[in-house]
Formats: structure tokens, sequence, C-alpha cells
């Protein structure tokens, strides 16, 4: 295996113009009023028992608007040692994160395990930004890893390199009006090469890359 040369980004989404803008949330309760206190009352009324908020449902995103309420990815225990489990862990998490962000558009947490000094990284952010920002949004395109692999040979700069596969559903990329731009099928698995390196207690991406050879 060797890092390719052009992003590894490219190779996971062709065409990765066009990103997805999220939205959730609803609108506030109204403010109740509070009962009149009892002047002559013996002894406090008891506490109600509260009741269970449920959690809004994950509506995905369809022809009719960007997804909603999108369940947020969350690091497995193990995705944070520095070991051979913990480093193919965190490679499916990071694709979960930037799966998360192509869906919502919502960078700030593929931020966090994506620093600058990722050039391929920095380039997808900045393109799910600008996309997010003209109201248009994405139909399909989640990402899974079947398979994360590594021999978990460090190299002399404290880097490990990680094999991922990769895979995408059939993408329709919305205009803000609810047009369709494109579709884009399912496309064949991609093997993709993440390079990490452990430090301060955490995983973060080095570099990103296809598997070529």
């Amino acid at each position: 295996m060797s890092l390719g040369a052009r992003s590894g980004l490219i190779a996971i989404v062709a065409g990765v113009s066009l990103l997805l803008a999220g939205c959730s949330g609803g609108a506030p309760a109204d403010p109740g009023t509070a009962p009149p206190s009892s002047a002559g009352s013996a002894s406090p009324s008891a506490t109600p028992t509260p009741t269970p908020t449920p959690a809004a449902a994950y509506k995905p995103a369809d022809a009719s608007g960007p997804a909603q309420n999108v369940p947020v990815p969350v690091l497995p225990e193990v995705a944070k040692t520095e070991t051979k489990e913990g480093a193919e862990e965190f490679s499916k998490y990071w694709f979960s994160v930037l799966s998360y962000a192509y869906e919502t558009g919502d960078v700030a947490l593929f931020e966090s395990v994506a620093p600058s000094t990722c050039v391929a990284c920095e380039k997808v952010k900045d393109v799910i930004r600008d996309w997010h920002s003209n109201g248009r949004w994405l139909v399909g395109g989640m990402l899974t890893t079947p398979v994360a692999q590594t021999t978990f040979a460090k190299d002399q700069d404290g880097k490990y390199e990680i094999a991922v596969q990769v895979r995408q559903e059939a993408l329709s990329y919305m205009r803000a009006d609810g047009t369709i731009a494109r579709t884009d099928p399912q496309k064949p698995d991609q093997g993709n090469l993440l390079v990490l390196i452990y430090e301060n207690a955490g995983w973060s991406v080095v570099e990103l890359g296809s598997i070529v050879g």
C-alpha cells in the first residue's frame, strides 16, 4: 500500500463540490404560569416526578428538505487508547464524523479530529461550509466503514497507517429550491489510508490519502 498523490477525499466522494446543509431544533415551549401559593398550607406539596422529554426523532434528508436531529457520533472508549484496536476504532469513528458533517453541515466535531495540518481535511471542511451556506442539501451519501486494519507499526515520526474500506450510499444533490442538481449512483467501496498520530492522550489525523497498488 502507498499513499496516493491525490486527496483521498476525492476517492471517497467523487465530485464532492456539493454537500449537505442540515437543520434541527424546534420552537421553545410556551412559558407556564406558576400556581398561586397557599398561605395557610400546613406542609409543602410533594415535588412531582419529572417526566423525561423524549428525544427528537431522526429524520434523514429527502426531497422535501435536509436531515433533522442527526445522531452525533460517539467516540468509543477503546478509540481513546494507543492500541491496535484503538487506532482501528478511531479510524471508523473519524469517517462517521465526516459523514455527520456531510449530513448536517456542522463541521465543529470534524475540526476536533482533523487538525489544520491535514491539508485534505481542510479542503473538505471548506467545501462543506461553502455548500451549507448556499442552503442546499444532500440526500443519501452516508459513509460507512466495513473494515479498518493496521499492522500498528509506528514509524520514526511516531505515525501509524490505517487502511480503511469506505462505502458510500448513492447521492442526490438538492438545490435550495428543492430541485435535483444531479444524482450519483453508489460506487464500489474505496480503499483509503489514514495516517494517525497519538499525542496528548488522543488520536488525530495527520494525512488522508487513497490506497494504490
